[in-house]
């Protein structure tokens, strides 16, 4: 096929078409009449010999081949975007943009902070919206609706950008008057009482599973792959919750090692090491496509990254 013969103008329909998965709603957004958009829809299906769009019980639903090349479209849309869209010069100190952030509990715990504290010093118009991650869903994101999205990630779309802001082990908080101070090892881990806390990926989050050790994060993975279970007496998914809770002289929380070293700062709390291995994980930010070009976007990226890299730096002193 000749690309020179095809209107450009169709991959913006494909688009728009694939996000609302409704004809009357995309000719709303992109301002056209509904026949118009209809007649292009009949093009797309002749031009990539695919419905695209099919008619199921819950409405309008995209083909798996639709699905599989929307990422390239929407890369190819705004890399035009760029090209044509003169560059805008960001102001820090005299921007009143709003940034939105989803950032799971641990992240909103240790960087978070530190973040919004240096934009408050170079940037005080800036407004921050700050979700969690069962308020954002991965079309939000690949949409521009959200920002960043700052999380430990199993798994992700291809077309997002992503970048890792740093790696972080496993420590154990314990009350000093808990019995298990003066000999803490596998045997005595494996019969103490313990906090479990975790909230990662995106969505609405249900309640879990205490028999199904194999669904309850990377500390239980690890004990089961030694053939062991620990005994939870307590599911949150608050990261300020388990320096609270193990103030109790029979519980323990074992959590990632920047939430115990600052929770230990505010509490009669000591720090143990775990008695066997557990795989370090990463802390991620990610971000549309939509995104990557935009100079107040890559102002933000950059701060953020630069908070992380000094908090690296002082967790080495």
């Amino acid at each position: 096929m000749n690309i020179r013969r095809v209107d450009l103008n169709l991959l913006v329909y494909l688009d728009i078409l694939l996000q609302e998965l409704s004809v009357t709603r995309a000719a709303d957004r992109i301002g056209i009449t509904q026949p118009a958009l209809s007649n292009g829809l009949k093009r797309l299906r002749e031009i990539l010999d695919d419905p695209l769009l099919v008619r199921t019980g819950a409405g309008m639903s995209a083909t798996s081949f639709a699905k599989a090349i929307h990422p390239k479209v929407r890369v190819i849309l705004n890399d035009a975007e760029q090209v044509f869209t003169s560059r805008q010069v960001f102001e820090p100190k005299t921007s009143d943009r709003v940034f939105r952030i989803m950032c799971s509990d641990y992240g909103e715990a240790v960087l978070l902070p530190a973040v919004i504290k240096r934009i408050r010093e170079s940037a005080p118009g800036i407004i921050f919206d700050c979700l969690t991650p069962s308020d954002v869903s991965y079309k939000d994101m690949e949409q521009g609706k959200v920002d960043l999205a700052i999380n430990r990630f199993n798994e992700m779309p291809s077309s997002f950008h992503q970048q890792t802001l740093w790696c972080d082990h496993f420590s154990c908080l314990v009350n000093p008057m808990n019995p298990i101070v003066k000999q803490f090892d596998l045997t005595s881990y494996l019969n103490a009482q313990h906090i479990w806390v975790s909230k990662t990926g995106l969505g609405v989050g249900f309640g879990v599973n205490p028999k199904k050790s194999g669904g309850l994060g990377w500390i239980d993975q690890a004990l089961s792959r030694l053939g062991k279970k620990r005994k939870i007496t307590i599911f949150t998914r608050h990261y300020q919750m388990p320096a609270l809770l193990a103030m109790n002289n029979d519980l323990i929380a074992t959590l990632p090692s920047k939430v115990a070293k600052m929770q230990v700062k505010r509490s009669e709390l000591v720090i143990k090491e775990p008695p066997f291995q557990i795989p370090e994980f990463e802390l991620k930010m990610a971000w549309s496509p939509m995104l990557h070009y935009d100079p107040s976007h890559i102002w933000l990226r950059q701060l953020i990254a630069d908070v992380a890299s000094d908090s690296n730096d002082d967790s080495d002193e």
